[in-house]
């Protein structure tokens, strides 16, 4: 039996995926940086952000044009480079949650943007309580497709039948942080192409490979084809967010 890829191995397997990523990865409604100011009790504006696992940069130029004066952190070589082209204004520095290359108490707000599950907490959370002024927030949220909707939870299905639990990423909070959540409902229509190619930008089919990736997208095609005709999906996805002030 083929052992599991080790969360470091899957974590880095975006660097040779960074364009896949960038062009078709979603980004986030409106209404996840206003639940990210509500329950943390601040404004983004005028704050300082620590976007950690900033990735290509698809919530940290949100973040910004809400106002706050933010940094990215990224430890991918390729994701930090596809970040640089698209962000080129935005400040970023090579690190991850577990060692924040980041000054104490020099952040209102850190923000894991799908990326929390990366780190190993007891060394993350140390690091947040470090970094972050008195009273600021760790805020970490993660973007799924609604299980509510039929076709989703059917794909969702399949998926796990391919991977298996061992192979899906933990969404389990930290332990000491009192965190509050939050769902957020919004969707997306877009080419039949984009939502595969989305699928195919994530770690477990990275670490795949291409043949059994194509395999499995190819099988999703005529399943989804047949149930969009005119080849545009609509994706509905739900933003678990998580807030703790710290």
């Amino acid at each position: 039996m083929t052992s599991t890829p080790s969360v470091r191995a899957r974590a880095r397997s975006f660097d040779a995926a960074a364009g896949l990523y960038s062009a078709n990865r979603p980004g986030y409604p409106g209404e996840l940086f206003d639940a990210v100011e509500e329950l943390s009790g601040r404004r983004l504006r005028g704050a300082k952000v620590a976007d950690v696992g900033a990735g290509t940069g698809i919530a940290t130029g949100p973040l910004r044009a809400r106002g706050a004066e933010v940094l990215a952190v990224e430890p991918g070589v390729g994701m930090a480079a596809e970040f640089r082209r698209a962000n080129p204004g935005i400040p970023l520095v090579r690190g991850d949650g577990d060692r924040l290359p980041l000054a104490t108490a020099g952040f209102d707000f850190l923000t894991y943007a799908q990326a929390w599950h990366w780190t190993d907490p007891a060394r993350s959370v140390p690091e947040a309580r470090r970094v972050l002024r008195p009273g600021g927030a760790l805020a970490l949220w993660w973007n799924d497709m609604d299980p509510a909707v039929p076709w989703i939870a059917e794909q969702d299905e399949r998926i796990r039948v391919l991977f298996g639990a061992e192979g899906l990423a933990s969404r389990t909070l930290p332990a000491g942080p009192a965190f509050t959540t939050r769902e957020i409902r919004w969707s997306r229509r877009i080419p039949l192409d984009v939502h595969l190619a989305n699928h195919a930008s994530h770690s477990a089919f990275l670490m795949l490979g291409p043949a059994g990736t194509r395999e499995f997208l190819d099988a999703e095609r005529a399943r989804l084809g047949a149930l969009f005709p005119d080849g545009a999906v609509e994706e509905r996805y739900v933003v678990t967010l998580a807030v703790a002030v710290l």
